[in-house]
């Protein structure tokens, strides 16, 4: 065995798999992908019982047959990369549900320890596990766990390292019987696969002919390169699910579940649970459930905390974001004296500060917000919403299980279309998913924030709470009124039943809060770094290229020499320092025209003014258009090329304020034309990757409707506000 142990971390959503792998690993994470998809890899490293250990965060799963990417990724690593000992991080409060997974790990014959987490609740519920007894009748280490505390975290380090050594990878697999007819099938199966060697130098043969018996599609697939196998074991699998379906109205997968959950009740029944039954019966979560999730009250809470977060967003985060803004005037005013004048100052002071810096400058009020996200997610607090909220989806023809959905996409604003449309795989119904899918981008998410920060900065500055929560209302409008319309029409079909399982409330730690609000930041930070700068650089390339005209450019030039004669003459009369300054402002005025024409002379210049002809109705001019067209690629760009056109287009050297005052100064601008532009930005087409997301799926027929469907939609609303607005 290597000197180096990779341990994973498993476990069912909501376990407290995440809150274990932050107290293992503090701020010695990695944070990556999994191979061929868009879900995260969280590794971490540390030392232990003088072993270096590399721990890996595997996605929450509640199944090894995948039917997420997630549990895909999750399953892959644990087949692929063969780790050397695997905790399976189980709520304890729901012991027997929690061990589904855990019984799945020993089929695959994975080094398992479990680590029976939350016993603080546990024992508050006057109740007792015997994890001795647990141990001696699942043959696997079990350690009591406190994720939140950190208490028991070295006992299950200690017990993985000695069982990877103990065992050096060679783990016997558990085999359970699921029942006559599928013994009998896993047995003709099983010699087939050993024979051809299918899959058998990385999982046990009988774990391969379980996967085909519930119809798991990768294995088929993986299983269909082999030819005349994969007839065999597909001829197998169809004749046992026909005579189940024929005799017991049912399906091999529901027969292999209901054997697993047999075999785990016979567990049970061994006395590992105790209870003291004078406690009292309702937990505290169900107590606080019976006033937050009231159908009265809960509405009107939750409201309430939306509205509380928002304010809260604003004061704590107002002061920062002015130091920024000061911070990257003062920046910008540096590259300007230290660079020579030419392209290059032009490249780093308009296209890299002014518009990565107009990006950044909003970090603050991100973070704030990102930190009233990670309280209520901790808390437990955001499946409550889903609850609360599933009546109302309800009217407007979608299922509960859209509200998270919704919620990821920037439902509450700090989220993210991307992982929002992707979680709407687990509606089962295929019309509720893609009404889902088609209206989750509808939120307010986290790259459309940052534009309406700055304009609520600009215009309504005594009102930004209360203007973000009435963005965030308006977008759940929308997108239920849109749903409701697609249901009706080209996406008909009957509702299906809502069931959902509410963690129990856990008071957050500041640690845990603190590292998803900085995991969240980080993220916001690199794409400003990398992506919203890159963009940066080709948008001012755009914006600066080919220039004006020689024939133009000598206009502003004589004009400029004749101010400088009539500036000349002047103080060989004698003219005072204020007929002086006069002169000085129509040079300014003489340069702000030359790089305002020059600006609108580019290839950006020229589509934005091309625009201009359409979008003049919606209170937009040409540099709105740049940004806009801009913003197809990630919205965060808007504001970006905002800064990069203003700073082009203003070329006074005196000149330090922020993005936000140049707007509330440009007469181009009004209160009603911003209403507009953050109507448009929130409903407008999905920025590039997410339509890929929404190709992915759905198809690319639906995610090119979204795209055409959602700008008609939002060019229409934006039009109607500013043209009645502007006439009151």
């Amino acid at each position: 065995m290597s000197d180096k142990l990779t341990i994973a971390l498993a476990g069912n959503p909501n376990s407290g798999k995440t809150t274990m792998f932050n107290a293992l690993t503090g701020a010695r994470q990695h944070v990556g992908n999994y191979p061929g998809v868009t879900v995260t890899k969280k590794e971490g490293s540390l030392k232990a019982m003088d072993r270096d250990l590399r721990i890996v965060d595997l996605p929450g799963t509640y199944s090894l047959t995948p039917y997420t990417e997630e549990e895909l990724a999750a399953r892959n690593f644990l087949i692929h990369e063969k780790p050397h000992a695997v905790i399976d991080i189980l709520d304890a409060n729901t012991l027997e549900r929690s061990l589904y997974l855990a019984v799945q790990f020993l089929e695959l014959g994975a080094p398992l320890v479990l680590a029976l987490n939350m016993m603080d609740e546990v024992k508050r519920r006057k109740m007792s596990i015997d994890s001795k007894l647990l141990s001696k009748l699942m043959g696997v280490p079990v350690v009591e766990t406190v994720a939140r505390s950190g208490d028991g975290k070295d006992e299950m380090l200690k017990a993985a390292v000695e069982f990877a050594a103990n065992n050096r990878g060679k783990v016997e697999p558990l085999a359970i019987s699921y029942g006559q007819d599928i013994d009998a099938a896993l047995n003709e199966m099983e010699p087939l696969i050993t024979a051809d060697r299918f899959m058998t130098d990385r999982v046990p043969a009988r774990w391969v002919a379980l996967k085909y018996l519930e119809g798991d599609e990768e294995i088929l697939e993986l299983g269909r390169k082999t030819g005349t196998l994969a007839r065999s074991l597909e001829d197998i699998s169809a004749r046992v699910a026909d005579h189940l379906q024929k005799t017991l109205g049912t399906s091999p997968e529901s027969v292999i579940a209901d054997q697993r959950y047999g075999y785990i009740a016979t567990l049970m029944r061994e006395g590992v649970i105790a209870k003291d039954v004078t406690a009292d019966r309702i937990r505290t979560s169900d107590r606080v459930d019976k006033v937050l999730t009231n159908a009265f009250l809960g509405p009107i809470i939750m409201l309430t905390v939306l509205y509380g977060m928002f304010q809260m967003t604003f004061a704590v985060g107002e002061i920062p974001m002015g130091w920024l803004e000061v911070f990257f005037g003062w920046l910008g005013g540096v590259a300007e004296a230290t660079i020579p004048e030419g392209l290059f100052q032009s490249l780093v002071v308009s296209g890299m500060i002014d518009g990565v810096g107009g990006v950044l400058g909003f970090l603050p009020l991100i973070l704030v917000m990102f930190f009233c996200l990670s309280f209520l997610e901790d808390l437990g607090y955001m499946a409550r919403m889903a609850y609360m909220l599933d009546k109302v989806f309800k009217i407007f023809g979608l299922h509960g299980s859209s509200v998270m959905p919704f919620i990821i996409s920037g439902g509450i604003p700090g989220g993210c279309a991307v992982p929002g449309v992707m979680a709407a795989r687990t509606l089962r119904s295929p019309r509720e998913k893609l009404a889902t899918i088609l209206t989750a981008p509808f939120m307010a998410c986290g790259a459309k924030v940052p534009v309406f920060i700055l304009l609520i900065a600009a215009f309504f500055p005594e009102s930004g709470g209360n203007a973000l929560f009435m963005i965030t209302l308006g977008a759940w409008a929308v997108a239920l009124l849109v749903a409701k319309g697609l249901r009706m029409t080209c996406i008909k079909g009957e509702a299906t039943p809502f069931l959902m399982e509410l963690p129990p409330y856990r008071i957050p730690t500041l640690r845990g809060v603190l590292i998803h609000t900085w995991e969240r930041g980080w993220q916001y930070v690199k794409k400003a770094g990398t992506v919203i700068l890159a963009i940066s650089i080709l948008l001012w390339a755009a914006m600066t290229f080919p220039g004006l005209p020689d024939q133009q450019a000598e206009q502003f030039e004589t004009q400029r020499q004749a101010v400088h004669t009539e500036m000349n003459l002047a103080q060989q009369n004698g003219a005072s320092e204020g007929a002086l300054a006069t002169f000085n402002d129509h040079l300014s005025d003489v340069d702000n025209a030359e790089a305002e024409a020059a600006l609108k002379n580019s290839l950006a210049g020229r589509l934005g003014t091309t625009l201009e002809g359409i979008t003049k109705y919606a209170g937009f001019d040409w540099r709105t258009n740049i940004a806009l067209v801009g913003g197809f690629a990630a919205k965060e760009v808007i504001v970006s090329t905002l800064g990069t056109s203003y700073s082009l287009g203003e070329v006074d050297p005196e000149e330090s304020e922020g993005l936000s005052s140049r707007l509330a100064a440009d007469p181009g601008f009004s209160s009603w034309s911003a209403i507009a532009l953050i109507i448009f930005t929130l409903l407008y087409a999905p920025c590039f990757v997410a339509v890929v997301a929404m190709a992915k799926e759905s198809s690319w027929k639906w995610a090119g409707f979204s795209m055409v469907f959602n700008t008609v939609l939002a060019y229409g609303l934006s039009v109607a506000v500013y043209q009645i607005g502007s006439s009151l």
